[in-house]
């Protein structure tokens, strides 16, 4: 009779049984990576069988690489509502960066397949379809925020806008992903919230720093702007 209902709402609910696939494997995958990962977890948590689990997705690896396109979707979807066409360049890259952090914060599991994905040598991502062109519209967002802030006056430099992405993603994730080994090494909490605080606002002034050469982005703008200069220069 249990089976039976089972089938009855899987039928009835098809996307709603395939996303709680999608939401269990997640879950997994993150907690034990792609060689630790079992179905049969996934299914118990899903509230499926492996037969259901096959139909809606397919087997392990078509499972972890759907996971890991569902992962960039999600992340990619929640910066296009950024608005950062609508703020002044120096506003957009401090949003971005913020948004960059807290998403990294309020998703573990994030950072958990980018690892386990990279220790593969991207070797499911390979596969995608879907993840490069995810990313040329955010590309070209970010392009458009350094140019606007460069013919603004606002920048003083014109980066290439992968780069300076992947600076910013960087700065977040490797003190996230070390947090604990770097806490042991320099002797304080850094994933204490006081110390998240003043990571994000050191990314956001070292990050601006760069782009305006303007020192008061260094001090979260407590001074009067004056531009960077060489240290063997007099101030």
């Amino acid at each position: 009779m249990a089976k039976a209902k089972r089938t009855l709402k899987w039928q009835r609910d098809p996307e709603g049984m395939r996303l709680r696939i999608l939401e269990a494997a997640k879950q997994e995958f993150a907690g034990h990576g792609l060689a630790g990962a079992r179905v049969d977890r996934i299914a118990v948590k899903a509230g499926a069988n492996k037969r259901m689990l096959y139909y809606h997705v397919g087997k392990k690896d078509d499972l972890y690489l759907a996971v890991l396109e569902g992962a960039y979707e999600k992340i990619r979807a929640e910066e296009r509502g950024l608005d950062l066409e609508h703020l002044a360049p120096p506003e957009a890259i401090k949003r971005l960066i913020e948004f960059t952090w807290t998403y990294f914060l309020r998703n573990p599991e994030f950072l958990a397949l980018l690892n386990t994905e990279n220790l593969a040598r991207a070797k499911h991502l390979k596969r995608s379809t879907k993840v490069k062109s995810l990313h040329s519209p955010f590309v070209e967002m970010i392009r458009t925020v350094v140019r606007r802030g460069v013919e603004s006056g606002d920048f003083q430099v014109s980066v290439d806008p992968v780069q300076l992405y992947i600076s910013i993603a960087a700065l977040s994730f490797f003190y996230l992903s070390n947090g604990a080994t770097l806490s042991v090494i320099f002797g304080r909490d850094l994933l204490k919230k006081e110390a998240r605080d003043e990571r994000l606002d050191h990314m956001v002034g070292l990050v601006l720093a760069a782009l305006t050469g303007k020192a008061t982005a260094m001090f979260g703008g407590t001074r009067a702007a004056r531009p960077l200069v060489p240290v063997h220069q007099p101030v």
